[in-house]
């Protein structure tokens, strides 16, 4: 805050969501830092954990442009395949019960978003297919092996945004 005026949102967000006290959930929270701690990121991107929250992040996408969103996405492919959906794709999943294990998954965040007239132009969600979903900490064998390809799809899509959005910053 500044002279009593919020100072407006990173035009970039990366959000990761999860539980990381239901073992594979937490695969975006997990993606998140790695992602984060690769650095070398331009300053206009914010990074967030989201958690559990759901659509209570609905003011978090709010003033974006871009949003990257990191986390465990059950699409019925095999645990640990890495997804990488736009907005396009991510549409033709709406209405399913539930992808993920926390209140409030990213495909609700999105449609409801959508609906307010907080969609940021550019959406893109990386999430790995989970093992398990259930009381542990720590991620499945499987899981755990996608995570490089995951974060060197993370990093493509960051690496997008930005370049979409450096010069106007």
């Amino acid at each position: 805050m500044t002279d009593g005026l919020l100072e407006p949102a990173s035009p970039v967000l990366v959000l990761g969501v999860g539980n990381s006290l239901l073992s594979d959930d937490g695969a975006g929270l997990v993606l998140l830092e790695q992602l984060r701690a690769a650095g070398g990121w331009p300053e206009f991107v914010e990074w967030v954990d989201g958690g559990t929250q759901g659509i209570a992040l609905l003011g978090v996408l709010s003033g974006r442009r871009a949003v990257l969103i990191l986390d465990a996405v059950e699409l019925g492919a095999r645990p640990g395949s890495v997804h990488v959906l736009g907005m396009d794709q991510l549409r033709r999943f709406q209405g399913r019960a539930s992808t993920t294990a926390h209140e409030g998954n990213a495909l609700q965040l999105l449609a409801t978003a959508e609906f307010t007239g907080d969609l940021p132009e550019w959406v893109r969600l990386v999430g790995v297919e989970p093992e398990s979903i259930r009381t542990g900490i720590g991620l499945s064998p499987s899981v755990e092996a996608a995570l490089p390809e995951a974060l060197e799809r993370a990093r493509e899509a960051l690496d997008a945004a930005s370049r979409a959005y450096i010069g106007d910053a």
